[in-house]
């Protein structure tokens, strides 16, 4: 009998539920004495009902009996320790978020409870319970639908007066904790997204719509915290400046998803609140007076980080109020906008733009700024039915009258690399927005030719006007196919709505103007010397979008433009062939090429906006390379191509030609007669560690790899193809005169020298057998894919020889071997040089696998055995 009476509940029984809930109505003080019984009472309930929830529905109807939740208040007033609202709000989080009945959630959210404890004054000082309490919020907004919701609502005449949820949980949206923020969205979102009409009017209406104008709010001062970072990064740049970029960059992108989940949801009203928050407090004060011209040579981070922002805007935020209204805010003057960003607009009081790294926000600073304006000449339409703009000419005129779509131009032609890539981005974010209307890509220039053309064979169709003249004829009149109707309505909009004023008689009225303007500035670009060759295939990207049907707008100008800068391109790729990697510079091409085909052909831009805040270092010059370096020579190398690739590729597109998959060059030639290749017995495949060789024309030498270790060897250069190695053989004494290697090295970019004071040193530059562009996983290259040339130094080899002579012949011999393997590269890649031949594919061959991989000298073979 006694035993029975000691036998322990079990654990998962309605017995120790109920055994639980009376012990926790006897509680009437909870102090250190029964905190640690009261935390565990609490804790062992909601894993009790979870288990009841799934298995036995009489555990929740005793919970519900005994009214089980009002205990927990209870015992939360009583509380003076913070260990109880800490077990308290996580007991109940756990309920909600594991209950699976409905009627059991309806419980849980009705008698007034759930809002008790929303509204409890808890002591958020302590981060660890504000963790709680914003999980409790987000436990309880996962639950709700358009039944529960109305639980947690006071209602007056069947209009929404109190919604605690929503009201406790948006004062913590700008909290300085991320995760907090999140949380908060997810909220908010959750309720958003239920679509009950009342909680929707309540939501929209004052004053809790300023919780709107509060996010814009605070996204413009994250947008002006990650324009500093830029500053100092450009100033003083860095792997942690650049991760810090990164995580802010995130941290904006989260931001403007979160507007558009919040717009998604089609509250009304609230897509137009959002839209006037960014357009008053972001684009027009900051973001556009931010664009003016200054000094090319000036770091203008405010530039970069405002055509960043532009990009991500257009594209995440899809709004077609908001992207319209950003396209014809860019026919402004910039003086207008100067004007706006320092003054208060219907009741806005708006802020200066960003500003450079060298600049202080000073106004004059605004306004004294000068540029160039482009100009296109319009010959007379009648003249010739197939238009071409003739000459772009540059007038000195201030940046005031400048429009904000000719200073992207204007920095396309005379910006740094940078504001070259930001402006293109700026211009592929506006092509690939659906939210705008196709009048406006037209006015803007940018209006693919296909999109064009399948808007004037409709036009024909319907019979708006004659077929033929609309089809052919190369003046596209927004007069008569009434597209300018767009503009105008937003022209009146802006300046009903935001105070912007815009004289008519400055606006392009001839579709044809911007279009030529937009032309002439890429192929302007693509003359350009100091730009990247990343920036340039976006300038590629942007021209083959524009006009798929090749030649047909380019005019004579054009074409000897761009035919000068690919023969430079050509220039500088011949130099490589004398250069340090010549042995990976096919390789190296037969790649680049086949990328650069997919980008060009890409629906998709090659590079993503955020990439025009991280600079790209370029090495153009002999001066660039640091002394010792093979590394930035194999940059140079690798930019020399991309340049040439994409230079090339437009030439064979304003051809009017098909790019083939791989460039055409000539195919590996047969081995000279009696070469070293040849009399030492190695192949194609190189001179792996082991292999036998033939010692005839080798010279015996001695070499330290290790300090007070001299080895002998015999010495051999040899090339083979586009090959080369330099090899370390040691002499087999039963078998004169063939030896087995050891060493071997990339003959390319040795560099040898005699030694001033020794005749008899040979000294040798040892590069690696790779470049990182064709094995980054072998190099360490961090996570902008830009090399860390500094940390790389290249090997050396000092050779001592028995005599001078001998050292003379070993360098005769790697200087000839350079000179047949400079040669044969050379010799493949003439048709690729001479577009001419190339377009005559006779006798021609594309890259085969060998040339597609990186010949490279085997893996451990430069060390010594």
């Amino acid at each position: 009998m006694w035993f029975s009476f000691w036998r322990s509940r079990d654990r998962f029984s309605l017995d120790q539920l109920r055994y639980l809930a009376d012990q926790l109505t006897k509680v009437q003080i909870v102090n250190e004495v029964n905190k640690d019984f009261v935390i565990e009472a609490l804790r062992s309930i909601a894993e009790l009902i979870t288990y009841g929830d799934q298995h036995d529905p009489s555990f929740f109807e005793f919970f519900m009996e005994k009214q089980v939740v009002g205990e927990f208040v209870r015992v939360l007033k009583l509380s003076r320790t913070m260990s109880i609202p800490l077990q308290l709000l996580q007991t109940v989080s756990i309920m909600i978020q594991n209950l699976r009945s409905e009627h059991a959630i309806y419980y849980m959210f009705s008698n007034e409870h759930m809002n008790y404890l929303i509204t409890y004054p808890f002591d958020f000082r302590n981060e660890e319970l504000l963790s709680y309490y914003i999980s409790f919020l987000r436990a309880i907004s996962g639950k709700l639908n358009k039944n529960t919701i109305s639980l947690l609502v006071k209602t007056r005449n069947d209009e929404i007066v109190s919604f605690p949820l929503y009201v406790e949980a948006i004062r913590f949206a700008f909290h300085e904790e991320s995760m907090v923020r999140t949380a908060v969205r997810t909220v908010t979102l959750n309720v958003y997204h239920v679509g009950d009409e009342c909680v929707n009017r309540y939501i929209a209406s004052a004053p809790h719509t300023d919780y709107f104008s509060n996010l814009v709010s605070f996204f413009r001062n994250q947008c002006m915290d990650l324009n500093r970072l830029v500053s100092e990064t450009l100033k003083n740049p860095g792997p942690d400046s650049t991760s810090a970029i990164i995580a802010a960059v995130d941290e904006i992108e989260d931001n403007l998803y979160y507007f558009s989940d919040v717009i998604s949801a089609g509250i009304p009203d609230v897509g137009r609140l959002i839209t006037d928050s960014i357009l008053m407090l972001l684009i027009f004060p900051i973001l556009l007076p931010s664009l003016r011209l200054l000094d090319v040579n000036d770091m203008q981070s405010g530039v970069v980080t405002s055509l960043y922002l532009l990009c991500c805007i257009l594209r995440i935020v899809k709004i077609k109020d908001l992207a319209n209204t950003i396209v014809v805010a860019l026919f402004y003057p910039l003086e207008a906008l100067t004007t706006f960003s320092r003054g208060k607009v219907n009741g806005y009081i708006s802020d200066l733009g960003f500003t450079s790294v060298s600049q202080e926000p000073d106004n004059d600073n605004i306004a004294k700024c000068n540029a160039e304006c482009l100009t296109v000449n319009v010959p007379n339409p009648s003249s010739s039915p197939s238009f071409h703009s003739e000459s772009m000419s540059e007038d000195n005129c201030s940046n005031s009258n400048l429009a904000l779509r000719e200073v992207f131009l204007a920095y396309i032609t005379k910006g740094n690399d940078l504001q070259v890539l930001g402006s293109l981005s700026v211009l592929a974010t506006l092509l690939q927005t659906k939210e705008l209307d196709e009048s406006m890509l037209d006015r803007l220039g940018i209006l693919p030719q296909r999109k064009q053309h399948k808007k004037q064979l409709l036009q024909a169709l319907v019979g708006e006007d004659s077929g033929e003249e609309q089809l052919f004829s190369s003046e596209n009149s927004l007069a008569r196919d009434g597209s300018g109707c767009e503009l105008d309505v937003y022209l009146e909009k802006i300046k009903e709505q935001y105070g912007l004023s815009f004289l008519s008689s400055d606006f392009i009225t001839s579709p044809r103007v911007p279009r030529f303007q937009v032309l002439d500035a890429l192929v302007s670009l693509f003359c350009r010397s100091n730009i990247s060759a990343e920036t340039l295939w976006d300038g590629g990207w942007l021209l083959r979008q524009l006009l798929p049907y090749s030649e047909a707008e380019f005019n004579t100008q054009h074409l000897e433009l761009l035919k000068d800068s690919y023969k430079n391109s050509a220039t500088a790729l011949v130099k490589e062939v004398r250069g340090f990697w010549l042995d990976l510079l096919i390789t190296v091409l037969c790649n680049e090429w086949r990328k650069c085909k997919r980008a060009m052909e890409s629906s998709y831009p090659p590079k993503e906006p955020k990439c025009i805040l991280f600079p790209s270092q370029m090495l153009s010059s002999e001066e660039d390379i640091p002394e010792g370096s093979s590394f930035a020579a194999g940059e140079r190398m690798h930019e020399s191509v991309k340049v040439f690739v994409v230079l090339h590729q437009l030439q064979i597109f304003t051809l009017g030609r098909h790019v083939p998959e791989q460039p055409l060059i000539y195919p590996p030639g047969d081995l000279p007669a009696n070469s070293r290749a040849q009399t030492s017995g190695l192949d194609i495949s190189g001179p792996k560690p082991g292999t036998e060789v033939s010692l005839v024309n080798a010279v015996p030498c001695r070499i330290a790899f290790e300090r007070g270790k001299e080895r002998h060897f015999c010495f051999l250069a040899i090339s083979v193809g586009t090959s080369g190695w330099l090899v370390l053989a040691e002499e087999l004494p039963m078998k004169k005169p063939y030896g087995v290697v050891r060493v071997a090295a990339p003959l390319a970019g040795c560099n040898p020298r005699i030694d001033d004071k020794h005749p008899r040193w040979l000294h040798l530059r040892i590069r690696p057998s790779s470049l990182p562009v064709l094995d980054p996983a072998k190099f360490n290259v961090h996570a902008q894919g830009k090399l860390k040339t500094k940390a790389f130094v290249d090997g050396r080899w000092t050779l001592a020889f028995r005599d001078e002579e001998s050292c003379k012949t070993a360098s005769s011999m790697i200087l000839e071997e350079i000179n047949l393997l400079s040669d044969e590269v050379h010799r493949r890649l003439k048709p690729l040089l001479n577009l001419e031949t190339t377009l005559d594919l006779s006798g021609l061959s594309t890259c085969d696998s060998e040339d597609s991989s990186s010949h490279t000298t085997p893996p451990n073979s430069a060390k010594g055995f």
